[in-house]
C-alpha cells in the first residue's frame, strides 16, 4: 500500500497496528514515524561490556596428544604417521587444548572412530547435548562480568559451525540463562573461524538500531565431536595438521549501546565503531567442510591460506578503516592499532607480522590464546578479545601500547574477512560516536 497524499500536502503512512478488531488503524504522519524511527535507534555506536569464556573439562597437554589419539583410535601400529603428528605437535606452537570429545564418549560410540561407518546421527546428539551447556557457560561468566540480570538481556545472537538442529542451540542457551520469553534470537551456522566476528557484526546492528537494547553475543563449537576419526593410513599430513591444532570452547560477549546512559551501571571497554566483510573472490572452494554420513570433513589448504593472507589482508584492513580518516597513524602505520585477531595457525600470524609490518608483541595476545587453547574455530576471537582485555587492565588502560584504536579480524571460509575496528573507551567520544556505518565491502 502506498503512502496517501491529502489536499493540504501532508503525507500519511498506512498503519496496520490494529487490535485484531478489523480495522487497519489511523494513518500516521510520515514526520511522525521519521521520529519514531530515530527514537528506536541508539545515539552512539556499540559497545563491549562484557566477555567470557569456557571450555570442555577434558584437557590435553599437547606433548601428551599424540600418544592419547592414537591409543584411543587404536592406531598405535601407524608409527611414521604417529612421528608425523608428534612433530606437527611440536610445530603448532599450541601447550594445551580442550575437547568435547573423551574416552568415554569413544567408548559409547565406537563409530565416531571408523570414517567408513555412518556415524552422524551420534555426532550431532552429542553435539545437540552439550554445546548448548557450553555456550550457556560462557555467557553466564558474560554476564557476571556485565553484573546485571540476565532477564535485562533483549536480543540473543548465537554463532556455531557444529551441528544443526531445529529449534536452533538458542532456544535452549536462552532456557539455562533464564532469559526472557521475549527475547529476540538469531542463529548463525557455518561460518567457521568468522563466526564470533559475524555474530559480533548482527549484535552491532541490533544495538544501534534498538534503543536500550543489550545484546548478547554467543559462538560455540565443538569440532573434535563433529570430526575426530581414527587416522588414514595414507593420510598426506593434512589430518594430522587439522588434528594437531584444533580445540573447543566457548565465547560470550554482551553488546550494548550508549552506555553512558547508565553511569555506574556499565562499564564499556571498547566502542564498535563499524564492521566489515569481504569476500575474495574465487577462493569458496579453499577452506570448505561438508557433512556426510561420517560426520565433517573439510578442507583446510594450510599451505594456500597463509599465502592467501599474505596477497589480500592488507587491502581488505585498509577498506575497512577507510571511513575512519586517521586510525592508521603516519609514520607508525598498522603499528598505531591494537590487534585482536583470530589466529588461525602460527604461519598466519606471521603473514599478518610480514605484510603489515607488526611490531614483535603486537599479536602476542593471539599467540597465547593460540598456546593455551588451539584453534578452536569461530570462539577462538572472542578469547583473543578476553586476553586483550586482561592485559589493558593489568597494564592500565593503553595495554603499554599508547592505542586507542584496534581491529578485530576473523578470517574464515569463503574466503571472506571480517572486520570490526574498535575505539577504546578513553577516546574521546567526539572522536568514535557519530555517523559511522555498517560496511559491507565488495572486494576487487
Amino acid at each position: 500500500m502506498s503512502p496517501a497524499s491529502h489536499p493540504n500536502g501532508e503525507v500519511t503512512l498506512p498503519c496496520s497496528t490494529g487490535h485484531g478488531n478489523g480495522h487497519h488503524g489511523a494513518a500516521v504522519p510520515a514526520t511522525s514515524a521519521a521520529k519514531l524511527r530515530r527514537e528506536q535507534r541508539a545515539d552512539g555506536p556499540a559497545c563491549v561490556l562484557a566477555v567470557g569464556t569456557a571450555n570442555p573439562a577434558n584437557c590435553i597437554p599437547q606433548d601428551e596428544f599424540a600418544d592419547w589419539y592414537f591409543r584411543v583410535t587404536k592406531s598405535d601400529h601407524l608409527t611414521d604417521l604417529k612421528e608425523k603428528m608428534k612433530k606437527t605437535c611440536e610445530q603448532v606452537q599450541v601447550k594445551k587444548r580442550y575437547f568435547q570429545v573423551t574416552d568415554e564418549l569413544l567408548s559409547a560410540h565406537p563409530e565416531l572412530l571408523d570414517p567408513s561407518l555412518p556415524s552422524i546421527d551420534a555426532r550431532l546428539q552429542a553435539v545437540a547435548s552439550a554445546l548448548p551447556e557450553l555456550a550457556a557457560a560462557a555467557a553466564a561468566k558474560a554476564i557476571a562480568e556485565w553484573d546485571r540480570p540476565a532477564s535485562d538481556i533483549t536480543h540473543l545472537v548465537v554463532s556455531t559451525s557444529s551441528g544443526a538442529q531445529i529449534p536452533g542451540i538458542d532456544v535452549r542457551v536462552a532456557s539455562l540463562l533464564g532469559l526472557r520469553p521475549a527475547v529476540r534470537r538469531t542463529m548463525i551456522y557455518f561460518q567457521g573461524c568468522t563466526g564470533a566476528a559475524a555474530a559480533l557484526r548482527v549484535a552491532k546492528d541490533a544495538a544501534e538500531n534498538s534503543r536500550g537494547a543489550r545484546v548478547l553475543a554467543v559462538c560455540a563449537d565443538v569440532l573434535s565431536t563433529m570430526a575426530f576419526h581414527s587416522p588414514a593410513d595414507d593420510d598426506d599430513g593434512e589430518g594430522a595438521v587439522a588434528h594437531a591444532i584444533f580445540g573447543d570452547g566457548a565465547g560470550a560477549v554482551v553488546v550494548g549501546a550508549d552506555p553512558d546512559a547508565l553511569a555506574g551501571e556499565e562499564r564499556h571497554v571498547f566502542e564498535m565503531v563499524s564492521a566489515s566483510q569481504a569476500t575474495i573472490p574465487g577462493t569458496e572452494r579453499l577452506v570448505t567442510g561438508d557433512f556426510g554420513s561420517a560426520g565433517l570433513g573439510y578442507n583446510l589448504a594450510p599451505m594456500e591460506v597463509p599465502v592467501l593472507v599474505a596477497g589480500n589482508i592488507e587491502k581488505v584492513l585498509a577498506g575497512a578503516v577507510a571511513p575512519l580518516a586517521g586510525i592508521v597513524e603516519e609514520g607508525t602505520g598498522w603499528n598505531s592499532l591494537f590487534w585482536v585477531v583470530h589466529p588461525g595457525s602460527p604461519m598466519i600470524l606471521k603473514s599478518y607480522e610480514k605484510v603489515l609490518g607488526l611490531e614483535p608483541g603486537k599479536l602476542a595476545a593471539s599467540r597465547t590464546v593460540l598456546g593455551e587453547y588451539g584453534n578452536m574455530i569461530g570462539p577462538t576471537v572472542i578469547f583473543v578479545l578476553d586476553e586483550v582485555l586482561r592485559r589493558r587492565r593489568k597494564e592500565g588502560e593503553d595495554g603499554g601500547e599508547g592505542c586507542e584504536w584496534g581491529l578485530l579480524v576473523g578470517l574464515g571460509p569463503g574466503f571472506t574477512a571480517e572486520a570490526l575496528p574498535l575505539a577504546a573507551k578513553n577516546l574521546a567520544r567526539e572522536s568514535a560516536a557519530g555517523v559511522l556505518p555498517t560496511l559491507a565491502l565488495s572486494y576487487n
